[in-house]
């Protein structure tokens, strides 16, 4: 079960305070260590004891939200806000404890409490942080009051140019630190509180606007898809009509009358290819998901390759196919990939002058397998390179080559890579050439009993 947005910021809240806690406890090993071997401090047993249990903290809050990531309960998020209370409140306790050791009210670094104030306020809610900031004042006075009537002992440090001395026994000194203290702390978490809630606002606003946002796209494509659809039925209708009389099944046509039926045969066959593009790239839009199978990819390139073969030998190009031999099985939408990777092949040719060059590469990374489709052609202008896999966007350059396309053909193949987990992007020089790189992710092609079916 994954975690919700909410959820997730404060399981990676529950982690910083982990991250931080192990450099906290680094650090006070490494001043233990250095401070008593030059006889600073007289108690540096009970410090490692406390940095210890500083340890044992970390590796119950480690399995604490490793249990949780994987619970399938609907009170994650509750239980992610008790172990972030478990982590302050144990903190603060071990703090306590450790300025006892170091020098108690005489210790400036009673500030430390203030960064857990702050992670308080950021990831709990309002109640939750003032209810920790008043444990952190009352676990403070506590040590105080005891230190000052001798309740427990005062462990001073060995360090006159840095500690002032019997300041625990100067009840002025004492009321007015605590009362400072209180006054910046509850301060400071008002303020953070307001800050983070106006986040939270404006983030929940943001977050039902882009929801809006979906449905109306959603509306939008599915209103596009059934008039597209509308439209291809029409434009069958009279494609299947001027294809009888183009073919003078009817009987001969004059030149004249010939030619502009002709011309509008041409037109509504470009239409045709055109709302046929429109409505696969909604369709997919509205799905957003894909057939999937184990398929050999090697074919799939070869057999893109040759269909390309028959333009590239027209123009004299060079046509290269280089596929590394480990290459062969993915799991993924076979026709989809053929139809992209062809794709690809025919706007290299198309582009690419006489004589030129079109490689075709495969090649096995890591996690993912690289194809890259590079020619020798006309390029983009590096103005226009960011507008490439726009819906409708044409180089202006390109225009000039082919007049009739139709600007989809690269926004159906990002949408083809980005639905199988991969991603796609184009590197250019104008006048030098093009290179189009996609990955596909390697996924287990374990062929499961859906797949067969």
């Amino acid at each position: 079960m994954k975690l919700e947005p909410h959820e997730m910021r404060l399981y990676k809240g529950a982690h910083l305070l982990i991250i931080l806690r192990w450099i906290a406890i680094s650090w006070v090993g490494l001043v233990t260590f250095i401070a008593n071997n030059r006889d600073i401090l007289t108690h540096d047993i009970e410090l490692y004891f406390i940095t210890s249990i500083l340890v044992l903290e970390n590796i119950i809050s480690l399995l604490l939200l490793k249990r949780t990531k994987k619970s399938k309960n609907n009170k994650k998020l509750r239980t992610l806000r008790q172990i972030i209370n478990f982590q302050i409140s144990a903190d603060w306790i071990a703090l306590t404890y450790l300025l006892h050791y170091t020098g108690g009210m005489e210790n400036p670094f009673i500030i430390a409490y203030i960064f857990h104030m702050v992670i308080a306020s950021i990831l709990l809610s309002r109640f939750d942080s003032y209810l920790q900031t008043t444990f952190a004042i009352i676990l403070l006075s506590l040590l105080a009051f005891l230190e000052y009537s001798g309740k427990i002992p005062h462990n001073p440090i060995n360090l006159d140019i840095f500690i002032e001395h019997n300041l625990y026994l100067d009840g002025f000194y004492i009321i007015r630190t605590i009362f400072v203290f209180v006054i910046i702390s509850y301060v400071l978490v008002f303020m953070s509180n307001f800050i983070v809630t106006r986040l939270r606002k404006q983030e929940e606003a943001y977050r039902i606007a882009n929801i809006q946002l979906q449905k109306k796209d959603a509306i939008k494509n599915e209103y596009v898809l059934r008039v597209t659809h509308d439209i291809k039925a029409h434009l069958a209708a009279i494609q299947s009509s001027l294809v009888v009389v183009v073919d003078k099944i009817l009987g001969p046509v004059d030149d004249k009358n010939y030619d502009f039926i002709n011309r509008a045969y041409s037109r509504t066959l470009k239409l045709t290819n055109f709302v046929n593009s429109l409505l696969k790239l909604t369709r997919m839009r509205l799905s957003g998901t894909m057939k999937m199978e184990v398929f050999s990819l090697k074919t799939i390139l070869y057999k893109a390759v040759e269909t390309v073969k028959s333009k590239a030998k027209e123009k004299s190009i060079t046509l290269n196919c280089n596929i590394e031999p480990l290459i062969d099985k993915i799991y993924g939408n076979e026709f989809s990939i053929e139809e992209l990777v062809t794709n690809l092949l025919f706007n290299a040719v198309k582009y690419t002058n006489e004589k030129g060059k079109v490689n075709l590469s495969a090649k096995d990374q890591a996690m993912n397998i690289l194809v890259e489709v590079e020619d020798s052609g006309i390029g983009i202008s590096q103005e226009e390179l960011p507008k490439v896999f726009d819906e409708f966007f044409r180089a202006s350059n390109a225009i000039k080559v082919d007049k009739d396309g139709t600007g989809l053909g690269l926004s159906i193949s990002k949408q083809i890579i980005q639905t199988l987990g991969g991603k796609i992007w184009v590197e250019s020089k104008e006048g030098v050439g093009t290179k189009f790189s996609f990955t596909l992710p390697k996924k287990n092609i374990t062929v499961n009993k859906q797949d067969r079916e």
